[in-house]
């Protein structure tokens, strides 16, 4: 596979790797950016582990609840301008609006619901011409507790991300500062029994190769790798994170302390996952000027 300009400057924003190296490693590892990745890690060219989805769509996310029913839903308009304007403002609550009355599951069912004579992807469209701008539901997500369990919903920055704990007990203002932490921390994984294989051993094979690399005697790595494995489960897992309002105790002892458990956690923030269209508006400036 060729490597381009693109996936190069992808991949240095993702590792902040030089621009030789990263071409060397796209070229070494056929044009696959993940695999490219752990290879400068494997080399101590990149040291992160994360790495930071590219926002792309601008919207909002939102998450309401109502009784034993959740939902967390995302949408979308092409600048953040229009995401903050007042009609589409509206357009976002009326969307909540409409799908805490539902028993929608999915996108597809909440684009195919009906109030006041239209249907939801019809509101949409209409909002669209009114606005100037494409908009979009990209996202629904319903979910229900039982009576006694407990929601958290948290909002953070207008809207930007959006996150739903569900508690064993219902506890107001535990189930919201778990949320809170979710989207300051952003966990992969609830707990360790969670953490599917394929991540584990992608992480041991990187952390394998770091060590060996540093010349250490194989049963020193091995000794090594439980550990530094032992730190990146702490790092992904909710319940072992350090609690961000508290970063002495995990999140796992503030819930025993007041004698709750979390069952599950949803987070969602904006374009997560779209690329995004860069536009050079100098360049644009330019072009016009010879025009």
């Amino acid at each position: 596979m060729a490597v381009t300009t693109l996936m190069v400057k992808e991949l240095r924003e993702r590792t902040g790797a030089g621009m030789l190296d990263c071409k060397n490693a796209l070229i070494e590892t056929n044009g696959d950016i993940e695999k490219a990745i752990d290879y400068l890690r494997e080399k101590g060219i990149a040291k992160a582990a994360k790495k930071a989805d590219r926002i792309a769509a601008e919207g909002l996310t939102n998450v309401i609840t109502e009784g034993n029913v959740a939902y967390l839903y995302e949408v979308n308009s092409e600048t953040d301008f229009v995401a903050k304007n007042a009609e589409f403002l509206d357009l976002v609550a009326q969307i909540g609006n409409i799908l805490i009355k539902s028993k929608a599951k999915n996108t597809q069912e909440a684009l195919a619901l009906v109030e006041g004579g239209k249907d939801l992807n019809t509101i949409i469209t209409e909002a669209t011409a009114k606005i100037g701008e494409k908009l979009t539901l990209r996202r629904v997500m319903r979910v229900e507790k039982a009576k006694d369990q407990g929601f958290g919903a948290y909002r953070h920055m207008g809207g930007k991300i959006s996150v739903l704990t569900l508690i064993k007990k219902h506890d107001a203002e535990l189930a919201k500062d778990i949320a809170m932490h979710v989207a300051a921390s952003n966990p992969q994984f609830l707990n360790r029994d969670l953490v599917d294989p394929d991540t584990l051993a992608r992480e041991k094979k990187v952390l394998t190769e770091v060590a060996l690399q540093e010349g250490k005697p194989i049963e020193i790595v091995e000794k090594m790798i439980v550990g530094r494995l032992n730190k990146f489960l702490k790092d992904i897992c909710l319940v072992d994170q350090p609690f961000v309002k508290d970063p002495d105790v995990t999140v796992a002892a503030v819930l025993n302390k007041k004698g709750n458990d979390i069952l599950d956690f949803v987070r969602i923030q904006v374009g997560e996952g779209i690329e995004k269209k860069e536009v050079d508006f100098a360049a644009e400036v330019a072009a016009q000027v010879k025009k």
